[in-house]
C-alpha cells in the first residue's frame, strides 16, 4: 500500500493587506524554490491558498505566510494525498479572493458569528439548537460542487457562481425567518461572506460554520454529511476521513 506522503493545506484569513502586489512575487519565488504547488489568491481584503507539496516545503510556505502583518493567526486544514493534485503554483492578485461583487460586505471589519462542527453535530443529533430553535443549513457552494454531497436536508439554491447568492436569498428569504441558519461551504470562505451579506439584509439569527465542511470531517465522524466533499484539484473529492476519492461514473 503506498503511503500518503503528501501533505494539502487550505488556509484563509480576512486581513487588509495594503499592497497585494508587493506580497505577490515573494511567495511566488518561495514557493517555486520549495517546489510547492497550488493557488494562492491574494488581496485587499485577504489571502486564500491551497496548497501541497513535501510536509517540511509546505509548512515552510505557510510559516512565510504567517509572517505577513497580520496573519500569524491564519489557520491551515490539513489533509494528505499519494501525489501532488495541482500542475503548478499560480499567486495572483485579485480584487476579492472570494468574488461576491458586493463591497460593503467587508470580513475584515468583522466575522459573522459562528458554530463550531461539535455542536452543530450535536445540534443536529437533538434536531434543534441550544434555544431549542430549529436549524436550516444553508449550502453556499455551486450546483456542482453539492451533487457530490452535503448535508442531509441542507438548502441547495443551485447556485452556477456565488455571485449569484445575492439574488438567491432575495428569491428564498422566507423560508429562512423565524429559524437559526448555518451556512456552510468547503472551507469556511464563502459561508462567511454569506453569512455577513444575510446579516446586512436583516437576517440576524445567522451563523457560518468555522471551517466550513473540511473542519467539519476532521473534528467530527462526519455524521450527517452524506456523501463526499468536492475539492478544486486533481483529488475530485474527499470522504469523511480527510481521503481522496474520484467520483465513479
Amino acid at each position: 500500500m503506498t503511503v500518503a506522503s503528501i501533505l494539502n493545506l487550505a488556509a484563509y484569513r480576512f486581513w487588509p493587506i495594503e499592497e497585494p502586489e508587493a506580497v505577490r512575487p515573494h511567495l511566488l519565488q518561495l514557493g517555486q524554490a520549495l517546489g510547492v504547488l497550488g493557488t494562492i489568491l491574494i488581496s485587499a481584503e485577504g489571502l486564500n491558498a491551497v496548497l501541497a507539496g513535501p510536509e517540511p516545503a509546505c509548512r515552510q510556505l505557510l510559516a512565510a505566510i504567517r509572517k505577513l502583518p497580520g496573519f500569524e493567526p491564519i489557520v491551515a486544514k490539513e489533509s494528505w494525498s499519494q501525489t501532488i493534485p495541482f500542475r503548478r503554483l499560480k499567486v495572483k492578485v485579485k480584487r476579492e479572493i472570494i468574488r461576491m461583487d458586493h463591497p460593503t460586505i467587508r470580513p475584515v471589519e468583522g466575522r459573522a458569528p459562528t458554530v463550531d462542527a461539535p455542536t452543530l453535530a450535536r445540534w443536529l443529533d437533538q434536531g434543534h439548537d441550544d434555544a431549542d430553535r430549529p436549524v436550516i443549513l444553508l449550502d453556499t457552494r455551486n450546483g456542482f460542487e453539492v451533487d457530490h454531497g452535503g448535508f442531509a436536508g441542507a438548502l441547495d439554491w443551485r447556485l452556477n457562481q456565488f455571485t449569484e447568492f445575492p439574488k438567491a436569498l432575495t428569491e428564498h428569504r422566507e423560508a429562512l425567518e423565524g429559524k437559526t441558519v448555518v451556512t456552510y461551504c468547503t472551507g469556511g470562505i464563502r459561508c462567511e461572506k454569506a453569512a455577513l451579506y444575510m446579516q446586512s439584509v436583516g437576517l440576524n439569527d445567522v451563523l457560518q460554520l468555522d471551517g466550513g465542511i473540511l473542519n467539519y470531517f476532521e473534528l467530527t465522524d462526519g455524521r450527517h454529511y452524506q456523501g463526499r466533499c468536492f475539492v478544486f484539484d486533481e483529488r475530485e473529492a474527499l470522504a469523511p476521513d480527510l481521503s481522496a476519492i474520484r467520483h465513479q461514473t
